[in-house]
């Protein structure tokens, strides 16, 4: 099984908002591969599916972005997982609009979804950043992140996730090696690099 962690904050307010494009992220590939409806399980929103034999879980912790280790460590216990089986869709601040980089491990560069996760499972999980820029003063970082992507912002973002979506048998095929392959394969700085 691999599981697919979009971070976000849940009520609707939020859903346009910078810190939830991992939940853009999700709700894209759910859309793109036919998912049914999603279910109120461990303090998220779950879905699974088979995609070329493999079990995909897709989940959207409901418990706000600060408390987001609650629900996966739940997750992770229930189905038995280690953490390589662990994806987290999360926007980071470090990478600009377009970016995307992935890691195993390390810091949560301050990111409170990611300390929460780290307290819970561990740091040695998949992340997926998706960058979202810096508004270039650390006092303007709590404003900006629960902002609304400009509409040209939007169209780079929307771009991206559709080109997460369309790449995840590949992400799937190699999740042994995601974060080599990926970084092999990304243009650094445009939408299409997959």
């Amino acid at each position: 099984m691999l599981v697919l962690v979009g971070l976000g904050n849940p009520e609707t307010k939020y859903s346009m908002n910078r810190h939830n494009v991992g939940f853009m992220a999700i709700d894209n590939i759910a859309k793109s591969y036919s998912f049914s409806q999603f279910k109120n399980k461990f303090q998220s929103h779950i879905i699974a599916k088979k995609l070329n034999g493999s079990p995909i879980l897709l989940v959207k912790p409901q418990t706000f972005m600060n408390l987001s280790g609650q629900s996966l460590s739940n997750i992770k216990k229930f189905y038995k997982l280690k953490n390589k089986q662990i994806i987290v869709i999360h926007d980071d601040l470090d990478l600009k609009i377009g970016d995307i980089r992935t890691k195993i491990g390390g810091s949560s560069g301050g990111h409170n979804g990611l300390k929460s996760i780290d307290s819970h499972i561990g740091d040695d999980y998949i992340r997926l950043r998706i960058g979202i820029g810096h508004p270039g003063e650390k006092n303007l970082v709590n404003n900006y992140v629960l902002g609304d992507f400009s509409k040209d912002e939007s169209i780079s973002i929307n771009n991206l996730i559709n080109d997460i979506s369309s790449n995840l048998n590949l992400i799937i095929k190699n999740v042994d090696n995601l974060a080599q392959i990926l970084s092999d394969t990304i243009t650094r700085g445009k939408t299409n690099g997959f």
